[in-house]
């Protein structure tokens, strides 16, 4: 039984991780234009160029929420966050 456990909690895990990973791109996609699949196998170059986009959009998120701007999404500067993130730990 506790094998069947722990492919459950393995399978949920796994749901989680795709459900996350496709609101990542989604948000960097609409907010952007960026494909996550395309920038993670982009040249060192480009890498930094869209960082440096990236840290561009989560600082104009940010003042839209300090502001209480209608416009601002947590969810979007979350989702930002997250592709920076997992720009930064795959080089």
């Amino acid at each position: 039984m506790d094998r069947l456990t722990q492919e459950i909690d393995d399978y949920r895990r796994k749901k989680e991780r795709i459900a996350t990973e496709a609101r990542q791109r989604a948000a960097l996609f609409l907010t952007c234009g960026i494909d996550i699949p395309e920038l993670l196998s982009a040249s060192a170059m480009e890498r930094d160029r869209i960082t440096v986009r990236l840290l561009r959009l989560i600082e104009r998120e940010r003042i839209k929420g300090a502001r209480r701007h209608w416009s601002y999404d947590l969810n979007r500067h979350i989702a930002l966050k997250q592709a920076l993130d997992r720009l930064r730990g795959s080089k």
